[in-house]
């Protein structure tokens, strides 16, 4: 009480009026900048969880970015193929009309012609000039690259998304384990002392996926003669026929359906003959799927493996896609997965091979999209857009041969000219509805990547964007009526501190008292 040379209770007055200034400093700061979080100090783990969710919603409000880019690149890229939707379209009309040979010209089909060039012309130009920001996007620029694709083995490969995951490249590996097969019934070649021809007048009714034609077959016809006949038919029923032999007049007909697979049959029945089966003499036979290829002779198979039958389907190919099995659809393949979709049609020669194998690869190429926050492959997608130019679209089988939408130009072997000489323009139509197909596929697929992987893919993370940054003001942001009351109550406390400092000050004052 008397002592002078050290002023404790001024002490104990000047600590508190510095931690009511040290508090009154924190409030004034977390009111100016409206944050609860200034410094590592304020809350050290929350300034690392509010750092990590900062990080967090900048990835989040570019991915909505980079989703919003990516609909403004396909929306780009559906407007031109809706331009070349249009020109097909004039195209096919074109064609039919040019098919009526019996009420337009030579010289209508030549301005025609001329609509068909520029239309295609139009087509390739606009697949090399159709950008966005300087990226190509009709020209096969974002298609994926393919090497080592056999045409004896894969006659078109389109693919869809592949995902290059740890890899440059990716291996397709195809195994047929079922053999595409066409529909086929089989008639018997008589014996040999008719010489290979038909022993009685009969009508028969051959029957395909195209449609129904009906041949009037006179007593003596030679097979021959019968094939020619059907395959006159083979535009109208889907219906082709061969000789068994080729070497052989009487080794007997065989009846194919012209393309493969399930959707594809064949029919051929008598009218009008006996009521007795077993006295006609005009049999149709269908065979096990193991004579259906109709190679050798047919009739030195055991009665097991043919029975009568007037009508017979195709078989679509099975096969493995890198372990997968395909869906098929004639001597189409496609499969859909998560790290790869694709779509190819089997050539010929190896979809009729049991256990026929071939591989490719692909090696790059892609329109990569980044949509998540994160740089890996479960927030990436991609996706294929094949050229449109007029030498890639409408690729169909012509006498074994692909021919594109190039070859209705002029000079061409499927342009008008040609076609009216063999009296046949549906091959031109043909791959006209096949261009039509591809683009309009193609659209679809745009479509569905904007509706189905874009926009939900913003709606996501625009939910993400509003709950992460809830949760960051939660965090980081001052509570401005718990600062305030905060505020008042430091203030008070610097009031009352700097009060008592002075009257502790005061105090050692009182002992000059004691001096008299």
């Amino acid at each position: 009480m008397g002592r002078i040379n050290t002023n404790v209770p001024s002490l104990i007055a000047q600590s508190h009026l510095n931690r009511s200034n040290e508090d009154l400093q924190v409030r004034l700061e977390r009111l100016s900048t409206g944050l609860r979080l200034n410094r590592g100090k304020d809350d050290p783990a929350g300034l690392i969880i509010s750092e990590r969710i900062r990080s967090d919603l900048e990835g989040v409000s570019q991915g909505i970015k980079n989703a919003q880019r990516a609909s403004s690149v396909i929306a780009t890229t559906e407007g031109a193929l809706t331009e070349v939707s249009d020109l097909l379209n004039s195209i096919k009309a074109l064609i039919v009309e040019s098919a009526n040979t019996g009420g337009s010209s030579a010289e209508e089909r030549a301005a025609n012609q001329l609509q068909i060039d520029s239309a295609i012309e139009s087509i390739t130009r606009i697949a090399n000039t159709a950008t966005f920001g300087g990226l190509r996007l009709l020209d096969g620029s974002q298609d994926y690259i393919l090497s080592g694709v056999r045409s004896s083995a894969i006659s078109k490969a389109q693919v869809y998304s592949a995902n290059f995951v740890g890899a440059n490249a990716i291996q397709v590996d195809v195994t047929v384990l079922a053999s595409a097969q066409l529909g086929a019934l089989y008639l018997s070649g008589f014996n040999s002392g008719t010489g290979g021809q038909v022993t009685s007048t009969t009508t028969l009714r051959i029957a395909g996926a195209l449609g129904v034609g009906t041949i009037e077959v006179v007593s003596g016809t030679t097979l021959a003669n019968l094939v020619n006949a059907v395959n006159n038919l083979t535009s109208v029923t889907g219906v082709s026929a061969s000789l068994i032999s080729a070497t052989d007049a009487t080794s007997g007909v065989v009846f194919n359906t012209t393309t493969y697979g399930s959707d594809s049959f064949v029919s051929v029945e008598r009218i009008g003959g006996p009521s007795d089966p077993a006295e006609d003499t005009v049999k149709i036979y269908k065979a096990a799927d193991t004579y259906q290829n109709g190679t050798g002779s047919i009739w030195t198979a055991s009665s097991a493996n043919l029975t009568i039958s007037n009508r017979d389907e195709g078989r679509d190919i099975t096969a493995l896609v890198n372990g997968t099995l395909a869906d098929s659809s004639g001597l189409e393949l496609s499969i859909f997965s998560g790290s790869l979709s694709l779509q190819m049609e089997v050539h010929e020669d190896l979809a009729t091979t049991l256990n026929g194998t071939t591989s490719f690869n692909i090696t790059g190429g892609g329109a990569l999209f980044q949509l998540g926050p994160e740089v890996n492959a479960l927030q990436q997608t991609s996706i294929g857009i094949q050229s449109v130019a007029s030498e890639n679209l409408g690729g169909s089988l012509v006498d074994g041969r692909l021919n594109f939408l190039n070859s209705l130009k002029s000079g061409q072997n499927n342009d008008l000219r040609s076609s009216a000489g063999r009296n046949d323009f549906s091959q031109a139509s043909d791959i006209v509805a096949t261009a039509i197909d591809e683009v309009s596929i193609l659209r679809g697929r745009l479509g569905a990547f904007e509706r189905n992987t874009l926009n939900t893919n913003v709606r996501s993370l625009q939910a993400a964007f509003e709950n992460l940054t809830s949760s960051a003001s939660v965090i980081r942001d001052a509570d401005f009526a718990v600062e305030t009351s905060n505020l008042t109550r430091a203030q008070i406390l610097t009031q009352a501190s700097t009060s008592v400092l002075s009257l502790a000050n005061q105090q050692a004052s009182q002992v000059l008292s004691l001096l008299g």
